[in-house]
């Protein structure tokens, strides 16, 4: 095949994934890698010139390489045969160079100085001088400035760290795919969902095996501890699900050490005292200090409820002759316990919210309060027959643009749900829009031979939530791609996010959507109110257990030195937050994806951060209108069609008329002890 023939140099819109081959992937990165080089040379290498001509090129010349590599990332977190992993990692050393000498090329930074000094560069305002200053301030990040052996040392560094990304998500991936037990006494079962007996027998059917499969897939881990009544059933689950990572080939632990050591060297060589200083610089937070005392203070606002959640857990696992609490006792307890109070069944909820159902309700409550109309289209061109196609059309019939979902777990697909952006689009020449395009998927329960996808309340969710993210990028109308969408700071990503999850919670939207699969039947009033009266339930536990993972998070960038096993480091920051020792034997740090193989490093406060804001900022809606249009498209106009136009304190205060309340996260999630 020539390389004018390779589909990941094709610029036709959608991608065509049916045609992207893993041998495809070398020549293409070679080609466009190539191209790119050559016009760093010829910017570097020039002189004078306007925007078009400077930050239009460097825009443009990034944007193709992006095009090409986006493809290949992508399928690298959705369909990770061998071979594609393969290819993946004997490209990403290239690519992981090509930034560095972008932003080590002396000519280009050279050209880019003398642009901002220049009459033309001078004169700029608004968004061009906001994306000129920090283009300037990320190549000054990335070693601009550095002498050329200390640039040299960078670029090893950052080549290393993307290798070992790279090998703990693949272990993590070839790890959690290569477990499987095989349960043949149905009473070892007892207490599992229909649903999860289902899928289990089917699992096992297809490997030619009697009885159930249980892998290490979320659905399946849940099912099990939430529901199984047999202990030791989910001791056994529990375990090998927290010793994925571990031992062997695919052990991350020394992984993990080492990522933690190239960060410090990382931030050293770049003048920062650690490397939270330094990630956390271009955030809203601004410094680990600013974090350490926000989580200090979240975590005292907390402590109270936890230990109230904390006693009522152990009381209850006397209770039930469990004796003391064990890890995989908690999440069978707490469903116990919910049962019990508020007669609410998160199981029983499921047949109220099949998948596509609540898509289409999702999807109408997107065009009501933002005008975005969602429709499903054919596209062939697709990766696994699981995916979908959706286009996006503003309230003028524009399409603004286009998105994949792929809902239900492989082999081969990362665990989690996540959004990626797949295309930059936006305002283009002329006054033409580019459509944008996108990416959202999870681990959702798949559909039986019996039923289709039947969701639980946690998992719609979680679909509204990576639908927020879609909004973001999808409702950007930001000139300068660079600077829309979501490339904004990672403490205030996760705001479109969160507050589209407040919509689960409310009556007119769930009207939209949950109905029952088989009759029909709307999801009854009184099974509302007790899933409201639910909400804050365990809060205290489950809040605490998110700022055990930020402070695990800031501590390890902070204050590891790498003078003890780092899991010994690990299990001491998150004893404080956990009933006994037995809780930290056995932890989250091999297997932590957010931080050593996604973006969250020193950031995973950003998610608690975020939820503060929109705690806030759903407030508006509560006041005017949970389907206010008005209001919807004030928060379209204010904060997701701006991308990073302004700094996010900016567009909150556009949407709010002030500044966020700190309060608002505990009286939502915790309100008052009594």
């Amino acid at each position: 095949m020539s390389t004018h023939d390779n589909p990941l140099l094709d610029r036709a819109f959608p991608i065509p994934f049916d045609r992207i081959e893993p041998e495809d992937i070398a020549p293409a990165v070679d080609e466009i890698l190539t191209r790119a080089g050559e016009r760093i040379d010829a910017l570097g290498n020039g002189r004078g010139g306007g925007w078009d001509e400077v930050m239009g090129e460097l825009d443009a010349l990034s944007e193709d390489v992006a095009r090409t590599w986006a493809p290949v990332s992508h399928l690298h977190n959705v369909d990770a045969t061998p071979a594609l992993r393969e290819a993946y990692a004997a490209s990403l050393p290239d690519v992981t160079r090509f930034a560095s000498r972008l932003h080590h090329h002396e000519g280009l930074f050279r050209r880019l100085r003398d642009f901002a000094v220049s009459p033309p560069g001078r004169s700029l305002g608004g968004l061009r001088r906001r994306h000129l200053d920090k283009t300037l301030r990320d190549f000054r990040r990335a070693g601009a400035e550095l002498a050329p052996g200390d640039k040299e040392s960078l670029e090893e560094l950052r080549l290393e760290l993307s290798e070992l990304g790279r090998r703990f998500e693949e272990n993590l991936l070839e790890e959690t795919a290569s477990y499987g037990k095989v349960v043949t006494l149905g009473e070892r079962l007892a207490g599992m969902p229909e649903n999860a007996l289902e899928r289990a027998a089917q699992l096992a059917g297809e490997r030619g095996e009697d009885g159930w499969l249980l892998t290490l897939d979320m659905p399946a881990v849940q099912a099990v501890l939430q529901h199984a009544d047999d202990r030791t059933l989910r001791r056994e689950i529990h375990t090998a699900f927290m010793d994925r990572c571990t031992a062997g080939d695919r052990d991350n632990r020394p992984l993990v050490a080492r990522i933690l050591e190239l960060r410090r060297r990382l931030a050293d060589l770049l003048g920062y005292p650690d490397f939270p200083d330094y990630r956390l610089e271009t955030l809203m937070a601004g410094s680990g200090g600013r974090v350490r005392g926000f989580l200090d203070e979240l975590i005292d606002g907390t402590r109270p409820f936890h230990q109230r959640d904390t006693e009522e857990l152990e009381v209850y696992a006397r209770e039930c002759g469990l004796g003391a609490l064990e890890p995989w006792d908690v999440s069978w307890l707490m469903e116990r316990m919910r049962r019990e109070r508020f007669d609410i069944d998160d199981e029983k909820l499921r047949p109220w919210f099949p998948l596509d159902e609540v898509q289409t309700g999702l999807f109408e409550v997107a065009e009501r309060l933002f005008g975005l109309a969602v429709t499903r289209v054919d596209n062939p061109a697709v990766w696994h027959p699981d995916v979908s196609f959706f286009e996006v059309r503003d309230s003028a019939g524009v399409h603004v643009g286009s998105f994949y979902t792929d809902w239900f777990p492989r082999d081969t697909k990362r665990q989690g749900a996540w959004m990626d952006d797949l295309v930059s689009g936006g305002p283009g020449p002329g006054g033409a829009f580019q459509p944008h395009l996108a990416f959202i998927g999870g681990n959702f329960t798949p559909p039986t031979h019996a039923r289709p996808a039947l969701l639980t309340h946690r998992e719609v969710q979680i679909l509204f939530h990576e639908f927020g993210h879609l909004l973001h990028h999808t409702a950007s109308r930001v000139e300068i791609a660079a600077r829309g969408g979501i490339n904004v700071a990672w403490d205030w990503v996760e705001v479109p996010s969160q507050i589209m999850e407040n919509w689960c919670w409310q009556s007119e939207a769930l009207d939209l959507f949950a109905r029952h699969f088989e009759t029909g039947e709307a999801l009854p009033d009184q099974v509302l109110e007790r899933l409201l009266a639910a909400r804050r339930f365990m809060g205290g536990w489950l809040q605490m257990r998110q700022l055990s993972f930020a402070n695990l998070d800031l501590e390890l960038h902070r204050s590891y030195a790498g003078d003890a096993p780092v899991m010994d480091f690990a299990a001491r920051k998150l004893r404080p937050f956990v009933p006994s020792e037995r809780f930290v034997e056995r932890h989250i740090l091999p297997s932590f994806s957010h931080l050593f193989g996604g973006g969250y490093a020193s950031a995973y406060y950003s998610y608690i951060w975020s939820e503060t804001l929109e705690a806030d900022a759903f407030s508006r809606f509560e006041g005017e209108g949970v389907l206010n249009a008005r209001t919807g498209r004030a928060f379209l106009e204010c904060v997701l069609a701006q991308g990073d136009r302004r700094d996010p304190e900016d567009l909150f205060r556009d949407f709010m008329g002030r500044d966020p309340d700190p309060g608002a996260l505990i009286r939502r999630n915790l309100g008052t002890l009594t």
